[in-house]
């Protein structure tokens, strides 16, 4: 079957479309409006406040004072094979708070809930079974309806701490006995509630968290997508010639300047983490920019068609460009391997390459046909 321009066109819109796959990775999404479907509750359901706790992550908080001086919470979140916790801080600050923390293993084993003392910011210092809440016995619970994780427990206490921490761990990671030990959590937010009237306000989010998301966003489009795209146009669209040129131009200009500002991302990104694991990804992104440099400044170097030195100005364009292309797949995979970003990232990016190489192997085949 042949390709024609409407149906590339309209392949490379889909393309370009994807951010709404990768960035919307969270499942089943729920608000306060959402019903809830848990049925073996041991407490009133119909009592509970809402609280939209984390929109970012789509966490949602249901609580209520159900009995005098004992609080019954339910935490949800999407199912992102990962621990969810909430902690509550006598002054905001992750040391020193107690959380309870739950996960539901994705090969379907039991899920578990502990309640943790944060004693530092370093896995060895976030310690299971330990804290000073005092919680309901046999009131922690967790469960998995409909994508969603559902964690309930009761507290004991006048009125529960109102400095509230939310985390995600790494995707894929699940604590393990006999130490159940925890590790450092994807994303966090930092929230303050008022139990009263359910008015919440947020404190802080995931330190860098936007940052790291554009960082990896600029590139994976830039560099790895929309440069994969111009290239396709470059070597199958000529018979529309001029538009073949100018599209190719406009797409590789866009994808430089997105590649160039997550490339401006990352090393920001490194300075304020003060990462100590991220040399060989810098080095590529390096390298990636400065080709992409190299290959903006080939465009005002470029003989005439007729020019004897033409051949060689073709041999450097075309070789260059794919280096650069497989430099970039190859560093966006890494890039999505440091960061933990876990198999959302991981699958939403491994489609869009796998579209633009099926593309590439069709119009390789029909342009051989036609030879």
């Amino acid at each position: 079957m042949k390709l024609n321009s409407v149906s590339f066109i309209i392949l490379s819109l889909s393309l370009i479309a994807l951010p709404t796959t990768i960035v919307n990775a969270q499942q089943a999404r729920e608000s306060c409006n959402s019903t809830l479907p848990l049925n073996d509750l041991t407490f009133n359901a119909t009592l509970l406040q809402c609280v939209e706790a984390w929109t970012l992550q789509n966490y949602i908080l249901r609580y209520a004072r159900t009995v005098e001086n004992t609080w019954s919470f339910i935490l949800s979140a999407p199912d992102s094979s990962a621990f969810i916790g909430i902690g509550f801080s006598t002054n905001g600050q992750m040391i020193g708070s107690s959380a309870i923390v739950g996960w539901i293993p994705s090969d379907g084993g039991a899920g578990t809930v502990k309640q943790y003392l944060l004693g530092g910011k370093s896995p060895g210092e976030v310690n299971p079974d330990q804290g000073d809440l005092t919680i309901v016995d046999k009131s922690l619970k967790i469960e998995s309806v409909s994508s969603r994780i559902y964690m309930s427990f009761q507290l004991t206490a006048e009125l529960p701490r109102q400095s509230l921490l939310y985390a995600m761990g790494p995707a894929g990671f699940f604590p393990t006995s006999p130490d159940y030990r925890l590790r450092e959590h994807r994303f966090v937010t930092t929230t303050t509630i008022n139990y009263i009237t359910g008015s919440q306000s947020v404190v802080k989010g995931s330190p860098h968290s936007k940052l790291r998301k554009t960082h990896g966003l600029m590139n994976m489009f830039g560099w790895g997508i929309i440069v994969i795209i111009g290239a396709i146009v470059a070597r199958h669209m000529k018979q529309w010639d001029p538009t073949w040129f100018y599209a190719h131009i406009a797409l590789q200009t866009t994808g430089f300047l997105l590649g160039l500002t997550g490339v401006i991302c990352g090393l920001v990104l490194e300075n304020r983490l003060k990462a100590n694991n991220v040399s060989t990804h810098k080095g590529l992104g390096i390298t990636i920019l400065v080709m992409g440099v190299l290959q903006m400044l080939a465009l005002l170097a470029r003989p005439d068609k007729q020019s004897k030195y033409r051949k060689y100005w073709n041999w450097y364009h075309h070789n260059i460009g794919r280096i650069l292309i497989i430099l970039a797949i190859s560093n966006i995979f890494y890039g999505i391997h440091l960061a933990k970003a876990g198999s959302a990232w991981n699958g939403g990016y491994g489609f869009a390459v796998a579209v633009l190489a099926l593309t590439a192997i069709g119009l390789e085949v029909r342009k051989f046909k036609n030879k």
